[in-house]
């Protein structure tokens, strides 16, 4: 994976979510994100999705320039796959046609094929048993495993996970981190955020500290976290991994 993002700016009223923020990304696999809430860390990852586009900077993404053309950013989200930090599944949908429904209507398959697909993404995350339930019907983890079986049914180029397991107790959470560490060893790019520290030691090729809507600083998990050189990144490692 490939990604240069040039002095980007976003904000919300009087909100300046991302100032100037810069990164360039030559290759790497597993892109992390992290740094304290409020940051700008989901508005990055949404931006570089192609979800929300900057009011001023440039993205490229894998050779492709982001625009402000609708057609365009529709055919680019198509490609990959996301997943925010709640489980947006449909309420009244089982867990099967929450990944079979935008196969069909998003992606064009025919309902036997989205069933087939959805039916070998649940399969490989262990829930195959669990296609025929509603959402309510299944656990936190379950879920969110629903919700990554829906955005990488059909092999996204890039998977976006914002803190995918910020809603989730302490043994969902582990469960869904080794789900998405599985994915990356499979070959998968993955851009996420977390506040998993020790996941993002363990699984990133690339990590990126976010605050204040700029990247203070970048680098391979070894030297942020062991040897961090912005000011504001020691403070916050400090904090974060004392305990």
């Amino acid at each position: 994976m490939k990604l240069e993002a040039t002095s980007l700016v976003k904000t919300y009223g009087k909100t300046r979510a991302l100032d100037g923020l810069s990164l360039v990304v030559r290759d790497s696999r597993v892109l992390v994100f992290i740094g304290p809430s409020g940051g700008g860390k989901s508005t990055l990852l949404r931006v570089l999705g192609g979800l929300e586009t900057a009011d001023q900077g440039n993205v490229v993404v894998n050779g492709e320039t982001l625009t402000a053309d609708p057609a365009g950013l529709q055919a680019y989200r198509r490609k990959n796959g996301f997943l925010f930090q709640q489980f947006n599944l449909f309420p009244h949908l089982t867990a099967l046609r929450n990944i079979a429904l935008p196969l069909e209507k998003v992606h064009g398959h025919s309902p036997a094929d989205a069933r087939g697909m959805a039916e070998q993404a649940l399969d490989r995350f262990g829930l195959i048993d669990h296609g025929h339930k509603l959402p309510a019907q299944l656990s936190g983890g379950q879920q969110q495993r629903v919700g990554i079986a829906r955005a990488v049914a059909r092999k996204p180029e890039v998977l976006f996970l914002d803190e995918p397991t910020s809603a989730l107790d302490p043994e969902m959470t582990a469960e869904v981190l080794e789900l998405i560490q599985e994915l990356a060893e499979d070959g998968q790019d993955i851009i996420l955020s977390t506040h998993e520290m020790g996941f993002a030691k363990a699984v990133a090729d690339q990590v990126a500290f976010v605050a204040a809507g700029r990247i203070e600083e970048s680098a391979a998990p070894a030297g942020l976290f062991g040897d961090p050189q912005s000011p504001v990144c020691q403070r916050f490692l400090s904090k974060v991994m004392r305990y």
